[in-house]
């Protein structure tokens, strides 16, 4: 019984019925070098083509800037995965990316702090 709003993606019991590296098509590197704090924004263009339902819900999520990682956990796919679907979409001027705030600095404390006090709520 597939859970609701996942449709045939997901079941109850067996879990993802759909590997991650098929969502990509197999492929395991982007084409465009992203980090996980890396913000993409989407452009507004139209892609062409064919996208999967992983690159429309990744489209839906970059209507404000937003972070590789945390599209990687709404999509709950592995960061490799999300970072080529990503990819498609920024080589299809879909999406748009900047280095993340803290590039220079990422042991920066006051970061690391922000990180450990959304992790705590999230318990």
């Amino acid at each position: 019984m597939a859970a609701a709003g996942d449709g045939p993606w997901l079941d109850d019991a067996a879990g993802r019925l759909v590997r991650p590296f098929t969502v990509s098509g197999g492929r395991t590197r982007p084409s465009v070098a992203l980090d996980l704090m890396s913000q993409v924004m989407a452009t507004g263009a139209t892609p062409l083509g064919y996208l999967g339902p992983e690159h429309a819900t990744a489209l839906e999520l970059t209507r404000a800037p937003v972070s590789v990682a945390e599209i990687a956990a709404h999509l709950k796919l592995p960061a490799a995965v999300t970072k080529v679907l990503l990819s498609d979409l920024l080589d299809c001027g879909a999406l748009t990316t900047k280095p993340p705030e803290y590039h220079h600095i990422p042991t920066d404390r006051a970061l690391l702090e922000a990180v450990l006090d959304g992790l705590r709520r999230q318990l």
